[in-house]
């Protein structure tokens, strides 16, 4: 199929590269209009350029609640409205209870969880408007990560706020509900996915081609994943197509959650 998100505005939080950036190609090439945002505003706006005309960039600390009404006031602006948000944007600090710093802990969960509820809090409005003078559908998709679902020694701060936009999605999904609002919430939760976030994982010495055959190694399937595999059910989530679903969880993470 194709136009699978025909006639659709969505905003995408960390767009410059990785997973971002691919789901706004996937995005635009299935009808979308996208907005590219990003701390990185030269990497949106090269990103953006690009894709082309169906694309736009916009700086963005997602942290920033000013930041926020800025980029979805500019969301409004040029494209007039806002159907789709995929928060997106977000780090991983590794590090046990103990290894983690007062001051690392704030920053990985400013950015991973608070970034996520500033976006889902803030475009609410600019979402319901949209679908409702228009009589469309919105979403929100959160990117949270396997790690929200499965703990390790090593990720405390990354493990409690990707549990944290886990359970926050369901909460939106359910305030959308009954407000009785056109408007879907559901997350994903990606296992090890080959972007540039596998560079912080090379040791000194060790190939990227090693690395991803490390940590293939501890998925059932024996690889790690690619961008298109989280891009392409970022498209159904935030279709027509998943209009009855809401508040779910999908996990992909080549089969590391049933062991």
């Amino acid at each position: 199929m194709a136009g699978r998100l025909d006639g659709k505005i969505a905003l995408i939080t960390g767009a410059a590269s990785g997973l971002g950036l691919r789901m706004a190609e996937r995005f635009a090439a299935e009808g979308a209009r996208v907005l590219l945002t990003d701390i990185d505003a030269d990497g949106a706006a090269r990103a953006a350029a690009g894709i082309g005309a169906s694309a736009g960039s916009f700086a963005h600390d997602v942290t920033s609640q000013a930041q926020w009404a800025a980029a979805l006031a500019h969301a409004g602006a040029r494209f007039g409205g806002l159907h789709i948000l995929v928060n997106n944007a977000g780090i991983g600090t590794p590090g046990s209870v103990e290894d983690t710093s007062l001051e690392d802990w704030r920053r990985v969960h400013a950015i991973d969880l608070d970034g996520v509820f500033l976006g889902c809090k803030l475009a609410l409005p600019l979402i319901r408007e949209t679908t409702r003078r228009e009589g469309t559908r919105g979403s929100i998709l959160n990117i949270s990560s396997i790690a929200g679902v499965i703990a390790s020694g090593r990720m405390a701060a990354y493990n409690s706020a990707k549990a944290g936009v886990r359970h926050l999605t369901k909460s939106v999904a359910l305030h959308c509900a009954t407000s009785r609002d056109p408007i879907t919430c559901n997350s994903i939760h990606p296992a090890f996915i080959d972007t540039p976030i596998l560079d912080g994982f090379q040791s000194a010495g060790a190939s990227r081609e090693a690395v991803k055959a490390k940590l293939g190694r501890q998925i059932p399937l024996g690889t790690v994943g690619e961008p298109d595999d989280v891009a392409y059910a970022a498209i159904y989530l935030c279709s027509d197509e998943a209009k009855f679903v809401t508040g779910a969880e999908l996990y992909i993470d080549g089969g590391i959650s049933a062991m």
